[in-house]
C-alpha cells in the first residue's frame, strides 16, 4: 500500500506543480484581459496606427496575400537567430557565430514588429491588452539583445551571453503572450 501511495505521489507531484503553474498563468492572463488601466493608451495607439496612410502595404503587413497574418512568420527570424545564438554559445570558439546570429536577429525585429502593430491595431480590447504587454516584453527582449551584441562586440562574451539569456527569457514570455492572443482568445476554450 505504501509503495502505491509513493508511486502516486511522485507522479502527482510534477503534474500538480504543472497544474498550479497553468492555473496561475491563466488567472494572470484573465486579469490582464480584464484590466482597463491601459485602455486610453491602447485606443490612442490603435487609432494612430489605423490612420497611417499605408494603402496596400497594410494588406501586405496583415498577410492578406498569404491568407493569414504575416507577423508569426516574420518573428521566426529573430527567435530562430537568438535561440541558435544561445545554442552556439556553448560551442567553444563560436563567439563570432553567436555575435552574427544576435545581430541578424536584431535586424529581423523591425519587419516583425511593424507587421505585429498592423495586426494589433484591429484587435478587440481584451486581445489588445495582452498584445500591448506582448509588445512591451518584446521591447525588453530587444534591449537585452542589443546589450548582448554591444558586449560581444566589445569582447565581453560572458556578459553578452548573460544578456542573451535575459533576452531569451523575455522572448519566451513574449511568445507565450503572443500565442495567447493568436490562439487561445480566438478559439474555443481548451477542455
Amino acid at each position: 500500500m505504501n509503495s502505491r501511495v509513493l508511486s502516486t505521489s511522485t507522479t502527482a507531484g510534477p503534474t500538480a506543480a504543472l497544474d498550479t503553474a497553468s492555473a496561475w498563468w491563466l488567472t494572470t492572463l484573465d486579469r490582464l484581459e480584464r484590466t482597463t488601466v491601459a485602455d486610453p493608451v491602447i485606443r490612442v495607439l490603435q487609432r494612430g496606427i489605423s490612420s497611417l496612410p499605408l494603402g496596400g502595404m497594410r494588406d501586405l503587413l496583415r498577410g492578406r496575400p498569404l491568407g493569414h497574418p504575416v507577423h508569426p512568420v516574420l518573428v521566426q527570424v529573430p527567435i530562430g537567430c537568438w535561440l541558435s545564438a544561445t545554442v552556439v554559445d556553448v560551442v567553444p570558439g563560436a563567439q563570432r557565430a553567436a555575435t552574427t546570429l544576435t545581430a541578424v536577429g536584431l535586424a529581423g525585429v523591425t519587419p516583425a514588429a511593424v507587421a505585429g502593430w498592423a495586426d494589433w491595431a484591429d484587435l478587440p480590447p481584451a486581445q489588445a491588452r495582452v498584445g500591448l504587454v506582448h509588445a512591451v516584453t518584446n521591447v525588453a527582449a530587444v534591449a537585452c539583445y542589443t546589450a548582448a551584441l554591444t558586449a560581444r562586440l566589445r569582447g565581453r562574451s560572458a556578459k553578452g551571453r548573460l544578456w542573451a539569456l535575459g533576452g531569451l527569457t523575455a522572448v519566451a514570455l513574449s511568445g507565450a503572450l503572443g500565442g495567447h492572443v493568436a490562439y487561445r482568445q480566438t478559439s474555443a476554450p481548451l477542455a
